[in-house]
């Protein structure tokens, strides 16, 4: 499987399996994982990043262990929607991370993602050591709800279509 569109991820991904969210920076990789009726985005720990190879085993095998079936992975465009050298990053990491995992992979606008988390824990009083170590996985979660969100608003508009 390689790169698919968010709405191809509830036919491709089987029942009993988890998504999972990842914020790609370039010292960790933030990581989120659903709940298995995918309502629910919960942070992991982040993966530190050493070298593609190591960061794309350890991730591999975090997915595993989460039973994950899909990977929504966010994709840090510019406020004007194109592209930068993150983006093109992002997308460099998921080529050569698709010849590894079979698992279908969807791309998320992240744009304000990590603003979004911040101000989430700024409100619950997190200190700045807490913020600066979980803010990776924050957004992460932030991404994978909103990808969550959107699913399930596709899964009710087929639902109400289908009665029609």
């Amino acid at each position: 499987m390689a790169l698919v569109g968010i709405e191809e991820l509830n036919t491709l991904v089987g029942e009993g399996r988890t998504l999972a969210g990842l914020d790609l920076g370039t010292k960790t990789i933030g990581l989120s994982v659903s709940d298995l009726s995918w309502r629910f985005a919960s942070p992991r720990p982040v993966i530190r990043r050493v070298k593609f190879g190591i960061d794309a085993a350890a991730l591999r095998k975090l997915l595993d262990e989460a039973e994950c079936g899909g990977v929504i992975i966010g994709l840090p465009l510019n406020m004007d929607g194109s592209e930068g050298p993150r983006a093109q990053s992002t997308r460099a990491f998921v080529r050569n991370y698709t010849q590894l995992d079979a698992r279908p992979i969807a791309f998320w606008d992240e744009r304000l993602s990590t603003v979004a988390a911040e101000r989430g824990m700024l409100e619950m009083d997190v200190s700045r050591a807490k913020r600066a170590e979980r803010i990776d996985s924050a957004a992460a979660s932030f991404i994978l709800q909103g990808a969550l969100d959107r699913l399930s608003a596709l899964a009710a508009r087929a639902e109400d279509e289908s009665f029609e």
